[in-house]
């Protein structure tokens, strides 16, 4: 997650908090990709999770000196909670290394203006992290989902705002806990030029982000088991908290706004409020109540855009509203998945005869088949279907858009590549009709003689 807003300024009405959203717009020659990625941290041994402050009576260090060591590398300034490291903020707003609730270790990177920049980003952080991660005996996987350990097993880090939404999780939903703290994600964050290009990009990614939910499935294991699913993390998901995730079926409404958005997240409960240091407990709560300074838990304290920006930043549907649309539905996987989800959503997002080519794909779907294709994909992956089409079918013709979209940027790297180069795993798993979930399956079946422990070094970063 993202380091905290820190924004004193006062709310006095709505219109306040639509406008921080707008702000967020900007001409298409200044739009940027920021490329977020999750992956577990393991100690190679025994392929045991990594505490925080590492093993007890060993010498392997744990999740401190990892932070610590990229620090020093990095000379990036520590994030720090109640004494603790628990994140690095990168120079002038270019990026940030953070922690989520189990230890996953995620690079929420920079803002750049190619996915040559992005794959360069990319293999940077996995240079660095591996060298500090190597004399500690710590490697790293990246899955959608932990494959053996149990929740038990999982270490909890010590921030402040998690231990609010663990406490909060198992009231709202079943598996809130699981997507705190055995889940992987990689996800981008675009921009957009007006309150109509926002609306329209929303549509157009909520729509198809089973699709890419399918393509990047890759979380067969739970437990040293396989778990009958594609993507556990997406069936996760669909019942950790109903009041702030999902399909925003609102958002294909006549008349979608920013202001729509807003009053969708004032009606989600809070989870925290944050003032200096300190995170008050507010889990449950109401926005509105925050504004009008008849908070119980703050009796007298008025939300500030701090408060709005942070509330925005603890919502969860499958594409996230603040000053850019974030794209939440992929798994975390291997180097190449990671740089082909940017990929796949540039292009389509990002040149406007693919992007309305998209839009009259996906155009005719009720809000009941959205809500039915959300619910099929982490189960069937590409062989759900949706409108009589399979999600192998849609995926072909969306990877086609994607392609000639960032054919259209024309943007190539030194060795004389444009940006379609991203996209080759993508062609390599429609065409086959496996995902990555189905190949790691076929292998424990197979080789792995049913063991789910070689899963570490297959998908190892």
């Amino acid at each position: 997650m993202a380091r905290d807003v820190s924004d004193s300024t006062p709310i006095s009405s709505k219109a306040e908090m639509v406008g921080w959203i707008a702000e967020g717009e900007k001409p298409a020659s200044a739009f940027r990709i920021g490329t977020e990625h999750e992956k577990f941290p393991f100690y190679r041994d025994d392929l045991s999770p990594v505490p925080y402050e590492g093993r007890a009576g060993g010498n392997a260090g744990g999740i401190r000196h990892l932070l610590e060591g990229m620090a020093q590398r990095l000379d990036w300034e520590p994030i720090v909670d109640d004494g603790h490291i628990i994140g690095l903020a990168g120079p002038d707003g270019g990026g940030a290394i953070s922690l989520e609730p189990g230890g996953q270790f995620e690079l929420s990177g920079a803002p750049v203006e190619t996915l040559h920049e992005t794959a360069s980003e990319l293999a940077g952080h996995l240079s660095d992290v591996k060298a500090v991660a190597e004399p500690h005996g710590i490697g790293f996987l990246s899955l959608g989902h932990s494959p053996l350990w149990t929740r038990a097993q999982t270490p909890a880090m010590p921030k402040s705002r998690y231990r609010i939404m663990a406490d909060y999780m198992p009231k709202v939903g079943s598996r809130g806990l699981d997507m705190m703290f055995r889940t992987c994600t990689v996800q981008v964050n675009l921009d957009f030029a007006t309150e109509a290009d926002m609306v329209r990009k929303l549509r157009v990614s909520l729509a198809l982000q089973p699709v890419a939910t399918a393509l990047f499935a890759a979380s067969p294991f739970t437990e040293g088991a396989l778990n009958g699913f594609q993507s556990m993390r997406s069936e996760i998901w669909r019942d950790t908290d109903r009041a702030r995730s999902g399909m925003l079926a609102f958002a294909f409404d006549e008349g979608m706004s920013y202001e729509a958005y807003v009053d969708w997240a004032l009606d989600v409960p809070m989870y925290f409020v944050k003032r200096g240091s300190v995170y008050h407990d507010v889990a449950g709560a109401s926005f509105r109540d925050l504004m009008a300074g008849t908070l119980p838990q703050l009796p007298g304290e008025r939300a500030t855009m701090s408060d709005w920006a942070n509330h925005l930043g603890t919502l969860f549907p499958e594409v996230r509203l603040k000053r850019f649309l974030e794209m939440r539905g992929a798994d975390a996987g291997p180097p190449e998945m990671l740089n082909a989800l940017p990929a796949f959503w540039v292009g389509l997002l990002y040149d406007q005869a693919a992007l309305d080519a998209a839009w009259d794909l996906v155009k005719g779907w009720s809000a009941e088949q959205r809500q039915a294709l959300r619910d099929a994909v982490p189960k069937q992956g590409l062989d759900a279907t949706v409108a009589g089409r399979t999600v192998r079918d849609i995926a072909r013709d969306a990877l086609e858009l994607s392609r000639a979209g960032l054919a259209r940027r024309a943007l190539k790297n030194a060795a004389g590549q444009d940006e379609t180069v991203y996209l080759t795993p993508l062609h390599a798993i429609v065409a086959e009709g496996r995902t990555l979930a189905q190949v790691l399956e076929s292998r424990c079946r197979g080789e792995w003689g049913g063991k789910v422990a070689p899963v570490f070094l297959a998908m190892m970063l």
